[in-house]
């Protein structure tokens, strides 16, 4: 990697452009490839062609317009202060991973989860905010699950998240982490409330047809002794009955979005669930005709009986109460069930549900609760892009915009400071078409900065 200028005259005056080079070996030949473009530094004689740039000194505090100009060559004089650099010290430092936090923090913030946990949170007396915690803990969900131990201890230190959320290290240790799924479970009426008017307005989604499943997930540890613990024993859909394990009810619509979801002991039966569902749908978004689709082993006959009474529209599995012309129709609604199987291969595959690490009961739903918060942004994110960029997955574009990176720059200067430049590397064509389809702009890059010289 070296440092290549490029010239050309335009208007009988030479003008030279900077960028860091890479170069690769191909066979015989060698190929380069520009990895940043550092921009023109101008040398003319003429204050009117100074390239003058917002620096910001972190001796003083104060952001001032400076020249830059190569050690070999004496600034121009004039009214804008000049920098000399030595460009044969400049380095290139961490490496980290820009593109798919930046999607995903976007994604939280269309949602307006940082203005719903905001006050809601609040922050510690050390000055912790808890809701950049659990925004940290939600992408870390969304982008490459795992524990918090690997957050904590090398996750966070590869990812851009520093920068977007503008903290440091101390946000990811991991006590910190831990205690961040405290207190979340109060919240969580408001935020299916808050979430229904979020895509209502995005999407234009309705909810009169409602999905109903169950699906397990277990831990690898011994039987816990205590009768309240709702780690139990039972019937798993993971196949690994020999694992202690909890119930997950998911309430979802044709188009994947999630109403509600409920956390249950390992032993509880699916006939018995649905009653206390139809109370917590009934309860957040009030009566209504509803058509509930869900596999015949879940409703009882006085589970029916009362859907009758209550909410008229019941269709399960080929028996329905339904009168319909169509029998095709009854089918499809039927068939809609596979959307929320889709919703748990989501959250057992790329959002690493499975296995759980935690023994508290308390922080086991907080667990899923930080799931339920990835699986949200995914499936915001698959709405944008069926309307957007058809077939396209939101794996797919995660995956695409992980290769625009986050750079530190930094450049010495000959009075023994140094300038640092953070930079992103420049979208693909892949990358840049995935943003215009999606109607996404890049943030500008941020202002340099200069300081004292870094002991590396």
């Amino acid at each position: 990697m070296f440092l290549k200028c490029s010239t050309r005259r335009k208007d009988g005056k030479e003008h030279r452009s900077w960028s860091i080079v890479e170069s690769h070996r191909l066979g015989r030949s060698v190929v380069q490839r520009h990895v940043l473009y550092l921009g023109e530094i101008n040398d003319s004689q003429r204050v009117a062609w100074q390239k003058a740039v917002a620096v910001f000194d972190e001796q003083d505090g104060q952001t001032r317009q400076c020249v830059l100009f190569p050690e070999d060559r004496p600034p121009p004089a004039g009214d804008t202060p000049a920098v000399q650099v030595r460009l044969d010290g400049l380095q290139l430092s961490r490496p980290r991973t820009w593109g798919a936090c930046w999607l995903g923090d976007q994604l939280w913030r269309e949602l307006q989860l940082d203005t719903f946990f905001a006050p809601r949170l609040w922050r510690s007396r050390e000055g912790t905010d808890w809701e950049k915690v659990l925004r940290l803990l939600t992408l870390y969900r969304l982008l490459s699950p795992g524990s918090e131990w690997r957050l904590h201890r090398h996750w966070f230190g590869t990812t851009a998240l520093a920068d977007l959320l503008d903290v440091d290290e101390r946000v990811a240790q991991d006590d910190t982490l831990y205690r961040g799924l405290d207190g979340l479970l109060t919240h969580k009426d408001a935020l299916f409330t808050h979430l229904r008017g979020r895509w209502s307005d995005l999407f234009g989604s309705k909810f009169d047809v409602l999905l109903y499943d169950l699906t397990s997930t277990y831990f690898e540890c011994d039987a816990p002794g205590d009768e309240t613990d709702p780690r139990r024993f039972g019937y798993s859909r993971d196949k690994r009955s020999d694992c202690v394990q909890v119930i997950v009810a998911l309430v979802v619509t044709p188009e994947g979005l999630p109403p509600a979801y409920e956390m249950l002991p390992g032993n509880t039966a699916d006939k018995t669930t649905l009653r206390d569902m139809l109370k917590i749908i009934q309860k957040r978004y009030g009566r209504a005709e509803r058509i509930w689709v869900m596999d015949r082993g879940v409703p009882t006959e006085a589970v029916l009986a009362q859907l009758r009474q209550s909410d008229p529209k019941v269709s399960y599995l080929l028996r329905t109460n339904l009168g319909a012309d169509d029998p095709e129709w009854l089918w499809r609604c039927y068939t809609q069930l596979v959307f929320v199987e889709e919703a748990f291969r989501t959250l057992k595959g790329d959002l690493g549900l499975r296995p759980i690490f935690h023994h508290r009961s308390d922080r086991i739903e907080a667990h899923l609760f930080v799931a339920f918060l990835a699986y949200c942004l995914s499936i915001t994110l698959r709405q944008r892009l069926k309307a957007l960029a058809g077939g396209l997955m939101p794996r797919v574009a995660f995956e695409k915009l992980a290769a625009l990176q986050l750079l530190d720059v930094r450049v010495p200067t000959t009075d023994g400071r140094e300038l640092l430049l953070v930079r992103r590397t420049e979208p693909d064509r892949d990358v840049a078409l995935l943003l215009a389809r999606l109607n996404l702009t890049l943030p500008p890059q941020p202002p340099p900065r200069i300081g004292p010289a870094k002991t590396r």
